[in-house]
């Protein structure tokens, strides 16, 4: 697959210490590998996602996006919600309100459920923006939603930007 060049950024990246990656070092297109570890997401204080299962996708200048399979999710946690969008690379994504706790989240879930060719593996599995949440947690790293509110990555202390989504970067 091609590469496509860095965009012209505003700021330098910032260079990743020990134990930490770059954004900036992530493929475009974007990249799909198996996680290690436990991912866990609280809504309305109640645990609806507890999974060592899941998958990040990797995509130059963003925050890794985690997918999760939508049967560890507790059940009548994610309720199908009205509206499509499309991604160049995964194709046609479909979205969920996520409850949990009495609470509920409007459209922040997605799925692809018949990705293009080269990321057929998402398929059954599903993202949450970490923003609605109550806490998102990786490997017990509590997840901070990457900047803007458009995109989905789940920033942590191991990844380093600067990340899409920041005031500044819509060109990029």
């Amino acid at each position: 697959m091609r590469q496509s060049k860095r965009p012209s950024l505003p700021t330098q990246p910032v260079v990743p210490g020990p134990g930490q990656e770059s954004v900036w070092d992530y493929p475009r297109p974007p990249r799909v590998e198996p996680g290690s570890g436990r991912i866990r997401i609280f809504l309305g204080g109640e645990l609806i996602l507890d999974t060592t299962d899941w998958l990040r996708v990797l995509e130059t200048s963003h925050p890794p996006v985690y997918y999760l399979p939508r049967a560890a999710f507790l059940p009548g946690a994610l309720e199908p919600a009205p509206g499509t969008s499309w991604c160049e690379f995964k194709g046609r994504a479909e979205y969920f309100t996520v409850r949990g706790g009495g609470r509920s989240a409007e459209r922040a879930a997605w799925s692809y459920p018949q990705p293009l060719p080269g990321y057929a593996e998402l398929a059954g599995r599903v993202a949450v923006y970490a923003g609605p949440m109550d806490r998102c947690e990786v490997n017990g790293e509590v997840a901070r939603p990457q900047a803007g509110g458009y995109y989905g990555g789940w920033v942590t202390d191991n990844v380093v930007g600067s990340f899409k989504g920041e005031p500044g970067t819509l060109g990029w």
